[in-house]
């Protein structure tokens, strides 16, 4: 599949909203290499609303995105989170505005597509222990050698099961999804800008729990 479009669910400041407020999604186009706004709906669901008109808005949703199944939202959760996936859409969770996480979220669905395609020929390395509970990975390094593997491939999973106290990870640009997993499982996130085109992410368990 071509990836053209991205849908982003947008609030008033122009930045992601959880898929349960109010605002408007938006539908971007890439051409040229550049992100276009191509269409626009107002958005909105309430748990209020009875099933009769939350599977009507939720019919809106579908015929608006017509072809785009890539989905970004602050937090995705609820009925349009289950029909949006048996839409066999992609939901992301990022925060953010759109001009910081299109490329990116671009970028590793292309990857993952591509991995998709190839046989599972070569074991995706694992984050390295260094000490006790505390863990390091370059994805820049991983995708130097195999540039068709995502950010998610490598981390996703690992993140998730939260069986670490600290986590570093060196890339060359924040991976978009990563703040809100690492927030949900109980890890603080820092960046630190090594250099022009290096980033040093920090996953560091709260006091608060995990996943």
């Amino acid at each position: 599949m071509c990836i053209q479009e991205i849908a982003a669910i947008i609030g008033a400041d122009g930045a992601s909203i959880p898929m349960n407020e109010p605002g408007n999604m938006v539908v971007y186009r890439r051409v040229l290499g550049s992100w276009v706004k191509d269409r626009k709906m107002a958005f909105a669901l309430s748990p209020e609303q009875g099933l009769h008109d939350l599977r009507g808005k939720m019919d809106e949703v579908k015929r608006f995105l017509r072809d785009c199944r890539i989905v970004v939202a602050r937090t995705a959760s609820g009925a349009l989170f289950f029909e949006l996936e048996k839409a066999r859409c992609s939901v992301w969770e990022i925060k953010g505005t759109p001009a910081e996480f299109l490329d990116s979220v671009w970028h590793d669905e292309k990857a993952e597509q591509a991995a998709a395609c190839l046989p599972a020929d070569a074991s995706i390395p694992a984050p390295t222990e260094t000490s006790p509970g505390h863990f390091t990975i370059s994805i820049k390094d991983i995708q130097g050698k195999r540039p068709e593997v995502s950010s998610k491939q490598i981390l996703q999973e690992f993140v998730r099961k939260g069986a670490f106290l600290q986590l570093e990870v060196f890339c060359d640009h924040l991976p978009p999804w990563i703040e809100a997993d690492a927030e949900r499982c109980g890890y603080a996130v820092a960046t630190e800008q090594l250099a022009k085109n290096e980033v040093k992410v920090r996953l560091t368990k709260s006091a608060r729990g995990g996943c």
